[in-house]
């Protein structure tokens, strides 16, 4: 049972290190190893069912369900604010969504599933590409302008934005440099957006 469950670490390890010594490929390939053996040690194929439901309830909060959500509550409760988060968010997020298209097609980096062998991922992805993760950088983003606007209150918003990263590595849908090159997509967009949006 052991020697199955570290089987796709293995042939990892050996088509990784192989490939880095037959190519030379240097600095930018021995990234890509550490990326994929680490998404081996953090990804267990393990379909329990609350913890998997967990996992892609989180994964979907990130969709834009909350980026609606919230502004709404805002009006509702007539919290300040409004008036900077909506246009942020608008603005930061048709940027965003254009720059996570064109970085996606243009780096074309195969899910896990598609690259590792022995290795199926427990949700289905909304395209053939890794990178950058689209869920991570709408998560990010949010977090950002709601910090940008609220100041500390709102850094409890980065916890979730973290957890949505980590269940997209759970997950098997994204590696975890994916992840991280979402982060700081989405959080520079918000920020460049803030300082279109404030400095307007």
């Amino acid at each position: 049972m052991v020697a199955a469950e570290n089987q796709p670490v293995t042939i990892c390890k050996n088509i990784c290190f192989n490939r880095r010594h037959d190519t030379g490929m240097g600095l930018l390939w021995r990234l890509n190893e550490y990326d994929r053996l680490l998404f081996l040690k953090l990804f267990k194929h393990r379909e329990n069912g609350f913890a998997l439901l967990s996992l892609r309830i989180l994964s979907r909060s990130s969709e834009g369900v909350l980026h609606v959500l919230i502004p709404v509550a805002i009006r509702k409760f007539g919290l300040p604010g409004l008036e900077t988060v909506f246009p942020l968010l608008v603005v930061s997020l048709v940027i965003e969504r254009s720059l996570h298209w064109v970085l996606k097609n243009t780096l074309q980096r195969p899910r896990p599933q598609d690259s590792i062998p022995g290795v199926r991922s427990l949700a289905a992805g909304a395209n053939r590409f890794s990178c950058p993760s689209g869920h991570c950088s709408r998560a990010f983003l949010l977090a950002t302008v709601l910090v940008l606007v609220y100041g500390c209150g709102a850094v409890v918003m980065y916890l979730w934005a973290g957890a949505v990263a980590l269940s997209r590595v759970s997950l098997g849908v994204h590696y975890p440099g994916d992840v991280l090159v979402g982060a700081v997509v989405g959080s520079f967009v918000a920020v460049i957006s803030w300082l279109v949006v404030v400095g307007a």
